[in-house]
């Protein structure tokens, strides 16, 4: 037997999560995002988180807006079309630009440009120029250019002149 005669009450109780979120503790989240329900949310400071359109947050993922060591209340925001992988942790005050994926086990301490891809404790990035589709999906047409990698274009004209 299949799960996937359970993917509408999944949908539907991920709807309600989302709409309990927004509605009581007042996070900014949109309607279009989707999460586990393993995805755990700074409540000590709510208001402070951001999650735009489009975006999947993955399962043991910690989104924080405070820090009291610090007495620090910051916003946290993570931009539209980006994917956040399992067992990340993105620390207070850390914006994520649009189209980013973080990966798995990442400890996120400084903002992501968008169009990048990061993985890591602390986190770097690895990729640049990633264009992404709903959710974090790689755009097979357009693949991302890897950090310290020359362009394709002057990679393969110097490889004809020689």
């Amino acid at each position: 037997m299949s799960l996937n005669r359970f993917r509408k009450l999944r949908k539907g109780l991920v709807g309600l999560r989302r709409f309990w979120l927004r509605r009581v503790w007042k996070l900014d989240i949109d309607p279009t995002v989707e999460m586990s329900f393993s995805a755990k949310f700074d409540l000590t400071h709510p208001q402070g988180i951001h999650i735009g359109p489009h975006t999947y947050v993955a399962f043991n993922t910690r989104i924080l807006s405070h820090d009291m060591t610090r007495n620090l209340r910051a916003h946290t925001r993570i931009g539209r079309n980006c994917f956040i992988g399992g067992g990340s942790l993105i620390l207070p005050g850390v914006t994520i630009g649009d189209s980013c994926i973080v990966g798995a086990g990442s400890v996120v301490t400084r903002s992501v440009p968008a169009h990048s891809i990061v993985a890591g404790n602390p986190a770097r990035i690895l990729y640049t120029d990633a264009h992404l589709l709903s959710y974090g999906r790689v755009d097979p047409n357009r693949p991302p250019r890897r950090v310290g990698s020359a362009p394709e274009e002057d990679s393969t004209a110097s490889a004809t002149a020689g």
